[in-house]
This record gives structure tokens, C-alpha cells and sequence, in this order.
């Protein structure tokens, strides 16, 4: 497969057939589309394989294989679409800290894009998980802002933004950054090392998301989550590789890999769920 992004498969992908001009309009419909339609999955860390990141392996996963993936594939795509359309990105790392607060920092192993355009700048990331922002955020501190999901906030302090979500009545923070570019040989390093290190728990925990237009539905491990925007969260434990492979097909549209090791994994995460 050519290095060359094939625009119209990929869109195509997310089913998007408005405007091509590199304006606002344009931004939020593809940031709305991109994660709807391309779900956050770490199934070959789980399985062993190595991520890539170069355009071709990107095409070939993500558009032509009917996969998902993991927040490097996700924002290195979505930049290069951005890009292929006239619009000014910046990537940046940022530090995950949403469920981790109050421990010892980690690593910078998040990937964030920043677009220009005119004198206004957003935020914008298509693969943060179960809280995957599904629009972009200017950039600007101390204002709260709608999504076609949550509403976020960000926080600027010491040169740090802080990016944070309303969940029930408190905002919680996801992950911190600042404005400093990084180049592909950075997330190069990022990406070795959350799909290599033995620290990493993509390599032992089945992470997978995807929102649409009125709920979110996640699964971590075999706890299948589907969370309205309305309504009472509803929580589901899967038995089986059978179910498991099911909500990943059928809920998330995972075209998955006819690969053996992939039901190895699945009986692993079972395996140590039940165990």
C-alpha cells in the first residue's frame, strides 16, 4: 500500500461527505465522525504484536482492515487527514493522570494535536478511550465547553494545561500538557514503550471504546459499560471468548484478525478475570 493517504477511503471510513475546506465546520464534523466510527482498541498489544505507526500501517489498520486503535494511531491519522485538507497541526505528549491522581507522575505516553486556524487555536484528540473528546476544544483556559458528549474545561497553570471532564457533578482531570512540538521520533519512543515495556498494561488489559451519537459504550477487560447521555449507567460482565468476540464485533464493529493468538488473549482476559 502507497505512503499516500487515500482521502476518499477514509472517509468513506467514517462516513463523511461534506465540505473539504480546512475551516471550523470542517474540524468539528471529522472530530464528531473519527471516533464514532474508529473505535480505541489495544487488541495487538494484548496479543504481543508490534504497533506501527508509518501511514501505510495506519491505512491498512485503521480504513482498510476495519480496525481500531490506540491513541498514537488514532491523532498520527487524524493529523495527517487534518493536514492532507490545508490545516495547520502541531502534535504534543501529554501525562496521563485520570484515574491515577495523587500517585507518583508516569510517563508521557498520550498524544495530543493543537490546530490553527486563523487566530484561534483547539485541542483536538480522537483516541483518549472511554472519554475520547468527540469535538474539538479551543484553547483557552477557564471556560467551560460542550461536546457532543461531555462538557470540558481546561486549566492553565505553570506552563501546564490540564484537561478536564464533568463526570456526575465534579471535573475530573484526564491528562496534562504543554505547548511544546514533538516530532514523530517522540512518539516513536512513546509508542515502544507502551506496547513493549512489561510495566505497560496495554499489554495485559483489554481496552476498547467507542461513543455514538446518544451513549458511550466501553469495555475493560470483560466488563462490557454502556453509559447514556441520559439515563443510568448499565454494566455487563462477559463469560466467554464467544461473548467477548460478540460485543467486539457487534458492538464496537471490530473487524477482527483471524489470527490465533487472538483468541488466546481473549481466553486470557477471561482467564484472569474469572480467576
Amino acid at each position: 500500500m502507497t505512503d499516500k493517504l487515500d482521502l476518499e477511503a477514509y472517509f468513506r471510513r467514517i462516513g463523511y461527505d461534506g465540505p473539504r475546506e480546512p475551516d471550523r465546520g470542517t474540524l468539528r464534523a471529522l472530530h464528531r465522525l473519527h471516533p464514532m466510527a474508529i473505535p480505541f482498541e489495544n487488541l495487538h498489544t494484548l496479543m504481543g504484536q508490534r504497533v506501527a505507526l508509518d501511514p501505510a500501517s495506519l491505512q491498512r489498520k485503521l480504513i482498510q482492515d476495519r480496525r481500531g486503535g490506540y491513541c498514537f494511531e488514532h491523532n498520527t491519522l487524524f493529523a495527517e487527514v487534518l493536514e492532507s485538507l490545508g490545516f495547520e497541526v502541531e502534535t504534543l505528549s501529554a501525562r496521563v493522570v485520570f484515574n491515577h491522581e495523587g500517585e507518583p507522575a508516569g510517563p508521557r505516553t498520550h498524544m495530543v494535536l493543537l490546530v490553527r486556524l486563523g487566530e484561534r487555536t483547539y485541542v483536538c484528540d480522537v483516541g483518549f478511550g472511554g472519554l475520547t473528546l468527540t469535538g474539538p476544544l479551543l484553547l483557552e483556559a477557564d471556560i467551560e465547553q460542550t461536546t457532543p458528549h461531555e462538557r470540558f474545561r481546561l486549566v492553565h497553570a505553570d506552563s501546564i494545561f490540564r484537561l478536564q471532564a464533568m463526570l456526575g457533578d465534579a471535573w475530573r482531570t484526564l491528562y496534562l500538557f504543554d505547548l511544546q512540538t514533538q516530532l514523530p521520533i517522540d512518539f516513536e519512543v512513546a509508542n515502544h514503550y507502551v506496547s513493549t515495556h512489561p510495566d505497560s498494561f496495554f499489554l495485559t488489559t483489554l481496552l476498547v471504546a467507542r461513543p455514538v451519537t446518544d451513549c458511550r459504550y466501553g469495555l475493560f477487560n470483560n466488563e462490557l459499560t454502556v453509559r447514556p447521555a441520559a439515563g443510568a449507567t448499565d454494566r455487563r460482565t462477559l463469560q466467554s471468548v464467544g461473548e467477548l468476540r460478540d460485543a467486539l464485533t457487534d458492538v464496537f464493529g471490530i473487524n477482527l484478525p483471524d489470527d490465533p493468538e487472538l483468541r488466546t488473549a481473549l481466553a486470557r482476559v477471561i482467564d484472569r478475570a474469572q480467576g
